[in-house]
């Protein structure tokens, strides 16, 4: 399977991402921070953006991003711009005069959250772990016991982000009822869609995202979900300006106020990097060869396989959910030797850990596949499978299934 995913990858590549890759390489050299540096990339950032604002739910004429190397760049952009928002000042005289600022995180976001609040002067100890429930999402109600415990403690309720897409379980947190929360005691909300954020380009599983129109902020990675060429992520804003006042440091070496264009198309002063890759070429390119359309078909596509490998896990013996119902393209899975089923509790989960990754280590020497694993929770060792890879078949998925059972049953 391995192999021949790799191969049926490959054709896909040839007619786009090749083609792509070639192009981008060339092009990704010139950096962007004026207009007339890179006149046509910074007229293809602003379009691309223009279709992720309207994705999300916000007025183009209105809304304002970049584009930043990684999601966790994007999340320090949120968080710094939500502070710069908050406390204007702090850009000049640093943290002296701002309260003591926390932040709110589920327990299953990115590790990029409480790298961000270590970065932004906030702190890792304020950076609260919010808990989840069985499927991975945010509990509101703990998330707003929390704001009201640290305003009670002397804290400032700053930033809660919310993750539309979890790394482990792919769980999307109940935006509307945090919005609700957040709005109630004035807080800035950010959506880390990193992973999740292409389901807005389909209109049959975009209503996972519901209410992500309402947030501050939205990184979105299509480099994950929408396949485009490592690296391409984007922190997106829903007010204009906010990322010119925050980060703009007005070289006079670069950005002159008196060039013969309208200086606001230089973007290059509300980033934190003065070089930056060309990273929007890749997804323009591709977005132009798929269309809204190609885009939705391959997101549904996906969604099936990850529906139809579940429901497969679910009526095959041995097999057992982690989280019973997935709501993203995160199939958890234990697999249960015959010999262990009969086992008490407490001696199935201690050998039960070492069963994933012995059948990885047994299915990479054969050459098939590689599929992830890991512990969480007091859970033992489990199968991670993330259907993302647009060129896998059903036949693939029946493959991988009949490789587990036949690995497990000689261990």
């Amino acid at each position: 399977m391995f192999t021949k995913v790799i191969r049926a990858r490959g054709l896909y590549l040839n007619k786009i991402q090749v083609a792509n890759k070639t192009m981008s390489e060339t092009h990704e050299d010139g950096s962007r921070f004026t207009y007339e540096i890179a006149p046509v990339y910074i007229l293809m950032e602003k379009a691309v953006m223009k279709r992720m604002w309207e994705a999300i739910g916000w007025d183009p004429d209105q809304s304002d991003g970049i584009f930043a190397p990684g999601g966790a760049i994007a999340n320090l952009y949120a968080l710094s711009t939500a502070r710069h928002a908050l406390y204007p000042r702090s850009k000049y005289v640093g943290l002296k005069d701002v309260p003591t600022l926390c932040a709110f995180t589920s327990e299953d976001s990115h590790y990029s959250i409480k790298s961000a609040a270590a970065l932004s002067g906030i702190g890792t100890d304020f950076c609260f772990n919010i808990p989840t429930d069985k499927s991975g999402k945010m509990i509101p109600e703990a998330l707003e016991q929390k704001i009201i415990e640290s305003k009670k403690e002397g804290l400032t309720p700053l930033f809660v982000c919310c993750t539309a897409g979890t790394t482990v379980y792919g769980a999307f947190d109940p935006i509307e009822k945090i919005a609700d929360i957040c709005e109630r005691h004035k807080i800035w909300l950010h959506v880390d869609a990193a992973w999740g954020g292409g389901l807005l380009l389909s209109k049959e599983h975009r209503y996972k995202l519901a209410g992500i129109e309402r947030a501050n902020s939205v990184t979105w990675n299509p480099h994950k979900l929408m396949g485009a060429l490592l690296q391409c992520s984007a922190c997106l804003l829903r007010q204009d300006g906010l990322l010119f006042q925050c980060n703009q440091m007005s070289a006079d070496y670069l950005f002159m106020q008196d060039k013969p264009y309208d200086v606001s198309f230089d973007t290059g002063d509300k980033a934190i990097q003065c070089g930056r890759h060309n990273d929007v070429f890749k997804l323009w390119l591709m977005w132009k060869s798929k269309g809204m359309e190609g885009y939705r078909k391959q997101i549904n596509m996906l969604m099936d396989h990850a529906a139809y490998f579940t429901q497969r896990i679910k009526e095959t013996e041995g097999y057992e959910m982690v989280v019973d119902s997935p709501e993203f393209l995160n199939i958890c899975f234990w697999y249960i030797p015959s010999k262990l089923r009969k086992l008490d509790p407490a001696e199935k989960k201690a050998r039960l850990e070492k069963i994933a990754p012995k059948i990885k280590a047994k299915m990479m020497e054969r050459g098939t596949t590689m599929v992830g694993y890991q512990p969480d929770k007091q859970r033992p060792n489990f199968f991670r499978m993330i259907i993302s890879n647009q060129a896998i078949t059903r036949d693939d998925l029946d493959f991988l299934i009949k490789e587990i059972v036949e690995i497990g049953e000689s261990l």
